[in-house]
């Protein structure tokens, strides 16, 4: 009787849940890939909503509007396509701005690399005090651009320590009105930029420079190369990916720069350091053009896109 009970429950054990996991497996193993899927975004979705509604819903809003003659504060408006777009090409304060934005992003761009990748290269080697120097010359990155803007505006004052310091030394000379002259003025603002973030860029190809095989350099120097042909054969061409990433942070920023030109200038004297973004803020909120101001924002949106959309093109052709 006993035996009877044990084989037909080891049949019913058999027939009913040896089958049933078999059968059922194959949907389970979808069920929990899509939930596997899913979940994810259920921490996700509360950001991109914020996002949208903070960031991409104001933007499209404020690119539609360049399109029409809205004054910024009442309800009537009315479309005129294009127009501002053709005012932002025609006047002549513009023109200037976005001349003066180009020069400030390419000397900004260059001088600001140069002086990292020198800076990087000193400090890669054996030298004992590397790590303080490194501190102390990263240190200015860590300040707002526009508490560095007023810092320098004060040390570039006509009674400022630059001036006092040539006095001094007897170059009396050579003090200048730094920010007063429309011929320094612009030259000015791009050394304070240059001389606050040339450690960011420092820091960016340090990282360059530690994936450089030192088999390499070993092996160029027992062939007999010097110094200057092991950097410029080995080194310099390893640090592409540092570079390119280097060049675009530096070009995207030297053209939005803001914090410090006001700071500094106020876009000033004249219009000698005005740039695209100082242009737009006194347009929209010191002389009312609110439409001139998007259709230049929305300009300087698309620059700014391409240029990150080619970063990220060729730091992906890097990677490969």
């Amino acid at each position: 009787m006993s035996t009877t009970l044990i084989r037909e429950s080891a049949e019913g054990h058999a027939s009913g849940h040896d089958a049933s996991p078999t059968e059922r497996s194959p949907r389970e193993a979808r069920r929990r890939g899509r939930a596997g899927i899913v979940a994810p975004w259920w921490f996700v979705v509360p950001a991109i909503a914020i996002y949208v509604f903070i960031v991409v819903v104001p933007s499209l809003r404020g690119a539609f509007f360049s399109f029409t003659d809205w004054n910024g504060l009442g309800a009537a408006w009315s479309w005129v396509g294009l127009e501002n777009f053709g005012d932002v090409f025609t006047d002549r304060a513009a023109r200037a701005a976005l001349w003066n934005t180009v020069i400030l992003a390419v000397l900004c761009t260059v001088i600001q690399n140069a002086i990292g990748l020198a800076l990087a290269v000193g400090l890669h080697t054996a030298v004992k005090s590397r790590h303080l120097l490194r501190v102390i010359f990263f240190a200015p990155v860590v300040l707002t651009p526009l508490v560095s803007g007023y810092v320098w505006s004060y040390l570039l004052s006509p009674n400022g320590i630059v001036n006092e310091v040539l006095r001094g030394i007897g170059l009396g000379s050579l003090a200048q009105d730094w920010l007063g002259d429309p011929d320094l003025a612009l030259y000015s603002v791009v050394a304070a930029i240059v001389w606050q973030f040339a450690g960011y860029s420092m820091v960016i190809f340090l990282a360059g420079l530690q994936s450089v095989p030192e088999e390499l350099l070993e092996a160029a120097t027992i062939d007999g190369a010097g110094a200057w042909r092991r950097f410029w054969h080995i080194t310099f061409p390893l640090l592409n990916g540092a570079i390119v990433i280097n060049v675009m942070l530096s070009l995207i920023g030297g053209l939005k720069q803001f914090d410090q030109v006001v700071a500094m200038t106020g876009g000033g004297p004249g219009t000698a350091s005005e740039t695209i973004s100082t242009l737009i803020y006194k347009n929209a909120f010191l002389l009312g053009e609110y439409p001139f101001s998007v259709a230049l924002a929305v300009i300087m949106t698309i620059i700014i896109a391409v240029l990150s959309a080619a970063q990220y093109r060729l730091t992906l052709r890097k990677g490969k």
